[in-house]
């Protein structure tokens, strides 16, 4: 069997940075943790360094498991820096105001983080802003981790480079209360409404224009530049058969996009995309099918989500008709592959790197 072409997601190994200080503020030494998990001092030192998504995840959840603290992803944003975040937190970190700060961890949130989903984004209006995060639902112990932990630094980052401790005007989760759903107000300063649609910080202009005291002009446009000509590296793709499998994705849950929606996306005439994916020897049919087909790998493999929630986020009407679409690609069901990489005879640890 091949593995999987499409991620679930990843980002920089500096997010492990704050949780390593976390574990460490409630009395355990993270080192054994994070060498079990494969990074050691000279990993953590590489320049651009990643780990999946899913990995980030289970190590997040180990050491909940260490720690006995079910809320460590809130406690990891007080010891979020925005220098953890690689090229894009310096240059946020010398940003003229809140605002600016916040605009530069979204624009250039793919030199730093990687979600299939979708991005972050901040969301402006008269009154203010949402700063808005996307995750990998339905969601669990695991993935509650990462929405915790990058919720909380967004927050403590901002505070830190006005100088001040900011307020939060709302807080918008998308999962329902976890049992430690009384920490939110505590450490971020808000009272949460759970269920919501997104997950998201709202903060109003006051909040938005506040200054940076450390910011300096030439420096921060100097940074900007050198972001911009890195995000044009990473985003570059070398066909329209990549680009229409990442904006199919996001689009797969709980329906099958049509190609006319994705055509509006790349701004083409449908006809000319059904063209011009036949001249690389494609169709939109078989990128559908194979995007499924890969989804569903890394969901299975790397993820705890049911088979009946996969189902949903690669649009089958329901768990029945996903198992034979998944025995049809791999001449296997769900649950032998899954069963195959928890008995180690598919490295898991290799499949999540």
């Amino acid at each position: 069997m091949n593995p999987a072409r499409i991620r679930l997601g990843d980002l920089s190994v500096g997010f492990l940075y704050s949780l390593a200080d976390a574990v460490r503020h409630l009395g355990h030494e993270p080192r054994p943790l994070l060498e079990h998990y494969g990074f050691d001092a000279p990993r953590l030192a590489e320049p651009q360094a990643r780990l999946s998504i899913p990995r980030y995840m289970h190590l997040g959840h180990s050491a909940i498991e260490l720690t006995g603290e079910p809320a460590l992803g809130l406690l990891m944003g007080r010891f979020a820096r925005l220098q953890q975040l690689g090229l894009a937190g310096i240059t946020a970190a010398q940003a003229p105001t809140v605002r600016e700060a916040a605009r530069t961890l979204t624009r250039f949130e793919p030199l730093y983080a990687s979600n299939y989903r979708g991005r972050s984004s901040l969301q402006e209006d008269s009154r203010g802003a949402w700063l808005r995060f996307h995750s990998i639902g339905p969601y669990n112990a695991y993935n509650r981790f990462v929405v915790d932990s990058v919720l909380a630094g967004w927050l403590y980052q901002l505070s830190t480079l006005a100088d001040t401790e900011l307020r939060t005007e709302a807080l918008h989760l998308e999962f329902s209360p976890p049992d430690y759903a009384q920490r939110y107000q505590a450490e971020l300063a808000c009272p949460p409404t759970f269920d919501a649609a997104f997950n998201g910080l709202r903060l109003d202009q006051q909040t938005l224009n506040l200054r940076n005291p450390q910011h300096c002009p030439g420096t921060w446009q100097e940074l900007l530049q050198l972001c911009e000509q890195e995000l044009q590296r990473l985003t570059r793709t070398h066909s329209l058969r990549e680009r229409v499998s990442q904006l199919l994705g996001p689009r797969l849950h709980g329906c099958e996009p049509d190609m006319e929606e994705i055509a509006r996306q790349l701004q083409l005439p449908t006809w000319t995309l059904r063209r011009r994916l036949a001249d690389e020897g494609t169709r939109f049919s078989t990128i559908v099918n194979e995007t499924r087909r890969d989804l569903a790998i890394a969901y299975v493999r790397d993820t705890e989500l049911s088979f009946g929630e996969i189902a949903y986020l690669l649009g089958f009407s329901s768990a029945e008709p996903f198992q034979r679409a998944f025995k049809r690609w791999l001449q296997q069901t769900p649950g032998e592959l899954r069963r195959a990489c928890r008995k180690g005879s598919i490295s898991t640890s290799e499949s999540m790197k």
